[in-house]
């Protein structure tokens, strides 16, 4: 009796669905190593982030409100690391300002880790997905990072063909993930030198990124849920669905 009552109810005020949590499976890294910590993008990243969490928690202009989310740090002191991952509970009851507060007490004030480590963060998403039982969902990984990855090696190529997505690829058929606060250099040799078989790869460069809080984006004297502007930026610059690329 209940459930009818509330679809009668939806069929009169349908946006009562918009914050219905979808399929997806949003995880995010924030690196923390010393040369993106100290770096200019940093803060802002966090601000974006905040942002970002909150529009798609909200499922604001259309955005896909997750089925799970997980926060954690890229790297570690030393190599292979585990780090914590932070769930949705710990940010999806709270506004804005306390999301952006929360992400700020969480990763500002972290120690720099000495190692970016993206291959130990792989591992241990596709731990946390498979222990979790999210295995065949959508899977966006979002990652505030340069990008640049700790190697000894000394060409481009090489370099990136140390980054390893293997534990992700049979996690789930559409696998992205989008590297943000990057440059177009290295944003090109994730696109293109990292082997892949059908994992997506998006990036987005940061003199763009900073863009978001332009006012012409995120327009002043107006209440979030009515950001359109700054959602169909995100769906366009950040969310984009890149097309699937095998790379050996």
């Amino acid at each position: 009796m209940k459930r009818l009552l509330l679809l009668m109810i939806c069929a009169v005020a349908p946006s009562c669905f918009a914050t219905q949590p979808g399929r997806l499976v949003m995880i995010v890294g924030i690196d923390i190593s010393g040369s993106y910590l100290r770096g200019k993008y940093f803060k802002d990243s966090l601000d974006f982030l905040a942002h970002y969490l909150y529009a798609h928690l909200k499922g604001y202009g259309g955005l896909a409100v997750p089925h799970s989310l997980f926060v954690g740090s890229i790297g570690g002191a030393t190599p292979d690391e585990a780090k914590t991952f932070y769930p949705m509970q710990i940010f999806q009851y709270k506004d804005l300002d306390g999301i952006k507060k929360e992400i700020h007490r969480l990763f500002a004030t972290k120690k720099q880790n000495a190692n970016t480590d993206y291959n130990a963060f792989f591992k241990q998403i596709a731990d946390l997905v498979k222990n979790r039982r999210l295995v065949l969902r959508p899977i966006s990984i979002v990652m505030l990072s340069d990008g640049i990855p700790d190697t000894k090696r000394t060409t481009d190529t090489d370099i990136y063909r140390t980054i390893d997505f293997s534990p992700l690829e049979n996690l789930a058929r559409n696998v992205t993930i989008r590297l943000l606060y990057t440059n177009a250099v290295v944003g090109n040799n994730w696109r293109n030198n990292i082997p892949r078989q059908r994992v997506k790869v998006w990036t987005q460069d940061a003199e763009v990124m900073l863009n978001w809080k332009n006012d012409d984006v995120l327009i002043k004297n107006t209440t979030f849920a009515d950001q359109k502007k700054f959602f169909a930026w995100i769906k366009d610059l950040v969310d984009f669905n890149p097309r699937n690329k095998r790379v050996r």
